[in-house]
């Protein structure tokens, strides 16, 4: 199907010479292999989301406020 893209000039370059590189004429092949790439995390990343939602209430008061703890005590040591 054709659409049209808006581009960043950088990246239609990157993407003609990836295309370039493979033997082919224009870049809708890269670009269909990078959205698949893309769609797959996003999927990825909506199933552990909705997996670590299941675990809302699984953890006793106590647990969670140790583990609150922990967590701050982690990020104050970052850089």
């Amino acid at each position: 199907m054709r659409t049209t893209v808006e581009l960043k000039p950088e990246h239609r370059s990157r993407l003609l010479a990836i295309a370039a590189r493979r033997g082919q004429k224009g870049f809708s092949n890269v670009l269909n292999e990078a959205v698949e790439s893309y769609l797959g995390e996003e999927a990825e990343r909506e199933r552990r989301r909705r997996k670590a939602l299941q675990l809302r209430g699984t953890f006793k008061r106590e647990e969670a406020a140790k583990l609150q703890k922990a967590a701050a005590a982690l990020r104050a040591s970052w850089r």
